[in-house]
């Protein structure tokens, strides 16, 4: 995520990751499981299932708003104010690493939708 971050290739929230699936620019979509809102989630599965595009499920949003970059960090290295977010559509990786090698196997031995 860190890398997709900086080479701006991530769509953070409903508005940008339902746009970024509409159009087809999605590698990968995260989505939280605690998220508040049910319609919000039916949303991104159908559009993940529509365009056959992999979706991944993790269990905080605030974990999730912590791996995207949404807080601000201390001086001993501890995010705070960390931001929720339910959704996040990565569109670009920017650079190939062992990280997206390790995210890919994972989804192809769990299946299409995790």
């Amino acid at each position: 995520m860190k890398n997709a971050l900086i080479h701006d290739g991530l769509a953070k929230g409903l508005r940008e990751g339902v746009k970024a699936l509409d159009k087809r620019q999605a590698l990968l979509c995260v989505l939280a499981k605690n998220c508040s809102e049910a319609n919000y989630i039916r949303l991104v599965e159908a559009l993940c299932n529509e365009h056959q595009i992999k979706l991944l499920k993790v269990e905080d949003k605030d974990e999730l708003g912590e791996w995207v970059g949404l807080c601000k960090i201390d001086k001993e290295g501890k995010p705070r104010k960390v931001v929720k977010c339910s959704c996040v559509v990565v569109k670009d990786i920017g650079v190939d690493s062992e990280a997206w090698t390790v995210v890919q196997e994972y989804i192809k031995s769990k299946g299409a939708n995790i």
